[in-house]
């Protein structure tokens, strides 16, 4: 499933009055859930806005038999790995994703990127772009610092509030 095609889907969703939506199919899961709508006032504004959650499996997985089901049992632990990560990164702020949508590092295809790994950036410099329903919107830094990590790849989706930057305040 595509992008646009997700984009679209929560379009219809939104505009039906349903409340969450989950489809399943062979290589990915979607779940979109939707703001309680009160009569009179509009969606409730304490409800967190619409989420996307887009699962692609690995294709290594779809070709497996099923006599491996046990080993994708294992896969629930990996979560707990990353624990020492977060210590490391306790002294960076991250940039969070405002919005669901794709994440751009460029204005456009021939152009430099917004911020790279040992950039220093200001409050107010905008560090990417991301897409959502046709709309290109500059996300811009809420701290100064140093880019000390990227942590998404260009042209994906993301979440939101996903960690896209990490940035060294100290810089």
């Amino acid at each position: 499933m595509k992008v646009n095609e997700i984009q679209e889907l929560i379009k219809f969703i939104s505009k039906s009055g349903v409340s969450e939506v989950e489809i399943e199919h062979k290589d990915f899961k979607i779940n979109i859930k939707t703001p309680p709508y009160r009569k009179g006032r509009g969606f409730e504004p304490s409800a967190p806005q619409q989420q996307v959650v887009h699962q692609m499996m690995p294709a290594q997985m779809q070709q497996m038999p099923m006599a491996a089901a046990p080993a994708q049992a294992a896969a629930p632990e990996a979560p707990a790995t990353e624990a020492p990560k977060a210590d490391e990164n306790a002294n960076y702020i991250e940039i969070k994703s405002p919005m669901i949508g794709t994440f751009y590092r460029k204005p456009s295809p021939d152009k430099e990127e917004f911020a790279k790994v040992g950039d220093f950036i200001s409050e107010g410099d905008t560090v990417c772009v991301i897409e959502a329903m046709k709309l290109f919107n500059e996300i811009e830094s809420e701290v100064s610092g140093k880019i000390v990590k990227v942590l998404v790849d260009d042209i994906t989706p993301v979440e939101y509030d996903q960690v896209l930057f990490l940035v060294d305040p100290a810089g």
